[in-house]
């Protein structure tokens, strides 16, 4: 009897020493497992529900599978699979598919828009080669067999198919045969475009189509671009590798398109209009600036009400009109002012409804929710308080509820909301962090995705009061994996010497010792808006703040602050930077290296700072503020100068050129002399948005001003510097300078 318990003593002591040390073994292979190219290939990337779409009986929504073979249902409650919509190897069609790439349901789910072929054009646009696939019958037919298409949309009876094809509008109709009609026939590349913004209207009005029917599906509306006397940019194309351009192998050709830069003329937009039945085309007598915008034309639940929203070209005043398809005639509804800006949300977050619409306004100081009858008289100011919504999900009529996300509890934090007719606020989402949802279309059931700084993302499906049902996705082996190697990752915020508080987060190494000196790493964005310091697992330039511990494990402190003109916390904080884009943003950045070179455990010496995009400006402009606090930093894809840049984005907080001096003064060509600290700059020669011409312009003047830098260009790569092998080279060059300059 002893010896049986002393041999199981024995075995009981060597399991548990095995126990003990198996995290240390897993530990280790992750770390050996932690490499700059794993990170960049997506190994620590979270898993997430995609493509959700939710369905009209209220309960359920569908999903292409990964494979892109089937289009599945799914059930609100569960997340179980309750059926299969479409499969590829199951239709009855002439045209065999291996897979698809996306789809579109018809208003009433009877037909789907099957997309195959897919072609992009710029950053939300491009052609594809779409079928109709009816769901019973499972019979499948091409939409048109005259060239891909662009941006089809179904009419609200889904009997007609309307798309854009070569700058043309075309509509389908399925009760017809599939009749096919030519509405518009004046479009041509680089002059007019019917129906599909031009490039500048794309990118900074976040649309890809802009044309709609009107309720009772018997008229077609559209905007009318025309960009003939827009100038025209040049990239020069390469024959190159990933993708190769075969036809460049002898000579390079260019790529020309229309880009407004800063100050220069736009394309003058109309609005029309054409009736299915007469087939008579009408001009709506919409009142415009001559310069002025239309980022939307929305059709409202009256036929006689097409609500079309009209910006003048300093953005600080919106007109929201109804407009008669047939009539053509317009009465203003609301009208949105502001003394410097409006945010691009006032048109973006519009929702129509039966009896009336939502509208995000920033009329208080703060982002909130207002409600208006379709005359454009106010009902209700649904929100209000010192705190920003950020997010919009749904009215139910029934109980005069709207749902929405904000920033309640503080700027770095974001729940999910309801309140009623009686203003009773009601908190859905459980967790504190990063909270969003994606409603079904009874408004009864949601799926929540919170993360925190040190949880992946957790999605789960609720009730509309906010019970969890069920877990969809947790993550688990991801947290575990990450906590394997991640550094210490904290929350901070400090004042600056200007009496501004602001907020960080903190990546520290593993093994951190508070009684050494560490380089610091500096990433930023800092753009109009924009946010990068946030409670949540999507901080860090590749999130999870994964990058970041792969540098702490280095030997560097990473930290990244949001400064002035950063987002979440109000009008004031975030529009002070305007008509000097780049003064306080750089300002607060230099702020906060003279902050952190105050605290015992960093070396001030060593400090060094990095971004991409605004990210990049902001690189430069801080490396060239005057105080010189930076011994490097690396700029990818920098604008340097806003002249460069195009007329919506850059006038919105800057004007024109011709009324404001500080675009020669405030940009890192203007500063080029001031520029202290090594520097590597970073471009693709074929970015479409920040031209290949920023980086060759601003290395000029550095040469000019007698300073060295290093520069990394890359082929026919666009603002995303992706292809390939590009973006492993790219973030290893950005290691290596690091690591040569900071150690």
């Amino acid at each position: 009897m002893h010896k049986i318990l002393t041999m199981a003593f024995c075995l009981l002591c060597s399991a548990s020493a095995s126990i003990a040390a198996a995290p240390e073994q897993a530990v280790s292979d992750e770390q050996e497992q932690f490499t700059l190219r794993n990170i960049v290939d997506g190994k620590y990337s979270p898993e997430y529900i995609y493509g959700v779409n939710p369905l009209n009986d209220g309960v359920s929504y569908s999903q292409l599978s990964s494979d892109g073979k089937q289009i599945t249902r799914s059930s609100f409650r569960t997340g179980k699979q309750t059926g299969v919509i479409f499969d590829v190897s199951n239709v009855r069609s002439e045209v065999n598919l291996d897979r698809i790439d996306g789809y579109i349901m018809s208003p009433d789910e009877k037909k789907i828009l099957i997309k195959t072929q897919t072609k992009k054009i710029y950053r939300r646009t491009d052609t594809a080669v779409y079928y109709i696939y009816d769901v019973a019958s499972r019979i499948m037919v091409p939409l048109s067999e005259s060239g891909p298409q662009t941006s089809p949309l179904f009419s609200p009876d889904g009997n007609v198919v309307a798309f854009a094809r070569d700058n043309n509008l075309f509509v389908v109709k399925l009760l017809f045969n599939n009749a096919e009609t030519q509405v518009t026939k004046d479009g041509k590349r680089n002059e007019i475009i019917n129906g599909i913004p031009d490039w500048v209207n794309e990118e900074e009005f976040s649309t890809a189509r802009s044309f709609d029917f009107t309720a009772d599906s018997k008229v077609l509306c559209w905007i009318r671009y025309d960009e003939s006397r827009v100038p025209v940019y040049d990239m020069q194309m390469w024959k190159g590798q990933y993708p190769r351009l075969d036809e460049n192998d002898q000579y390079p050709t260019d790529y020309s398109y229309k880009y407004p830069i800063a100050g220069e003329q736009n394309a003058t937009v109309t609005v029309h209009s054409f009736e299915l039945k007469s087939r008579v085309t009408r001009q709506l007598d919409v009142p415009l600036d001559a310069d002025g915008y239309i980022p939307r034309i929305i059709a409202t639940s009256d036929p006689t009400k097409l609500a079309v929203v009209t910006l003048n070209r300093h953005q600080d005043q919106m007109n929201l009109y109804m407009v008669n398809p047939l009539s053509c005639t317009a009465r203003l509804a609301v009208k949105e002012t502001n003394e410097r800006y409006l945010r691009e949300a006032a048109y973006t977050g519009l929702r129509f409804y039966n009896d009336g619409f939502v509208m995000l306004s920033e009329r208080s100081g703060y982002q909130h929710l207002y409600w208006y009858n379709l005359n454009g008289q106010l009902l209700r100011t649904v929100t209000k308080g010192d705190f920003e919504v950020s997010t919009f999900y749904g009215y139910d009529p029934a109980t005069q509820s709207f749902y929405y996300a904000s920033h309640e509890e503080g700027p770095l934090k974001t729940a999910v909301y309801r309140t009623d007719r009686k203003g009773t606020v009601t908190r859905l989402s459980t967790e504190s962090g990063q909270n969003s949802a994606i409603f079904s279309k009874s408004l009864k059931y949601y799926m929540n995705i919170w993360s925190d700084l040190k949880t992946p993302p957790v999605t789960t499906l609720r009730d509309a009061n906010g019970k969890c049902l069920a877990t969809l996705v947790d993550n688990a082996d991801l947290k575990k994996r990450v906590d394997a190697v991640s550094g210490q990752r904290e929350l901070f915020s400090f004042t600056t010497a200007d009496g501004v508080v602001l907020n960080g987060w903190m990546v520290k190494p593993r093994n951190f010792d508070p009684s050494k000196r560490y380089p610091v790493l500096m990433y930023q964005y800092s753009g109009p808006g924009s946010q990068e310091v946030k409670d949540g697992w999507g901080s860090g330039f590749m999130s999870g703040l994964v990058f970041e511990s792969y540098l702490a494990a280095q030997g560097y402190i990473f930290v990244c602050v949001d400064g002035r003109g950063t987002g979440a916390r109000g009008a004031d904080f975030e529009k002070c930077t305007y008509l000097r884009l780049g003064d306080l943003e750089s300002h607060d950045q230099v702020e906060t290296a003279i902050w952190l070179g105050q605290q015992p455990y960093v070396d001030k010496d060593r400090i060094g700072i990095w971004g991409w995009s605004f990210g990049g400006f902001n690189t430069l402009m801080s490396m060239s503020e005057g105080r010189p606090v930076f011994r490097c930093g690396v700029a990818v894809a920098a604008p340097s100068n806003w002249r460069y840049y195009d007329t919506v984005y850059t006038e919105r907080f800057m004007r024109t050129p011709q009324e404001n001096e500080n675009y020669n003064t405030i940009s890192p060509i203007g500063r080029a002399d001031k520029l202290s600290g090594e520097l590597l700059l970073i471009h693709g020669t074929a970015d479409d948005n920040v031209h290949f011409r920023n980086c060759a312009e601003v290395s000029e003047a550095y040469v000019q001003a007698n300073k060295q830098f290093q520069m990394q260009v890359y082929t026919n790569r666009n603002h995303f510097i992706l292809g390939g092998n590009t973006r492993n080279h790219l973030m290893t060059r950005i290691v290596d300078f690091f690591n040569e300059k900071m150690k």
